[in-house]
């Protein structure tokens, strides 16, 4: 297993469609997977921590848990099947270990309500998970060559800064 953090959530202008982008812990490689508007919603939320007038599913499902004598200890992305991910939540109850199959953005959207580890099956990371380019990652940015400066340099000198 692979422990990651919710690194970010892109949102697609051409579709209602999501990413969350997993990030591995100790390493730059992040898995995508596309969720629905709703789940981002339940995720965003719990991370902004966003005030809300009523309970929202997640939190009900948290509430349960607790009250039926059960912890979420972690969630787990076990597998991609037919370009779909599953999800498995686990929880001690009562010194049991429930297996709990789920989508993982409802996993996901649990896990940061209850502040668990989420994990990533090594086969699914080795399968769908990907390297940004080094260019996105440097501080610096992509190496520009000057001659490709020299139009922009020439308008910011011919710029009036007085005014």
């Amino acid at each position: 297993m692979i422990e990651v953090v919710i690194d970010s959530i892109r949102v697609s202008l051409m579709s209602p469609h999501r990413v969350v982008l997993l990030k591995e812990i100790d390493s730059d490689r992040r898995l995508p997977i596309w969720i629905g508007p709703f789940e981002t919603d339940a995720i965003v939320v719990e991370l902004q921590q966003v005030e809300t007038a009523r309970p929202l599913t997640h939190d009900l499902l948290k509430k349960v848990i607790t009250e039926l004598g059960g912890t979420v200890s972690h969630v787990l992305v076990n597998s991609l099947k037919d370009d779909y991910f599953t999800a498995t939540v686990f929880i001690d109850q009562n010194g049991k270990l429930l297996e709990i199959d789920a989508r993982p953005s409802d996993a996901m959207a649990l896990a940061v309500r209850v502040s668990v580890p989420v994990f990533v099956d090594e086969k699914v990371m080795e399968e769908a998970g990907v390297l940004p380019d080094e260019e996105i990652l440097s501080v610096e940015g992509p190496e520009v060559p000057d001659e490709k400066l020299d139009v922009f340099s020439d308008y910011l000198d011919a710029l009036d800064t007085d005014d």
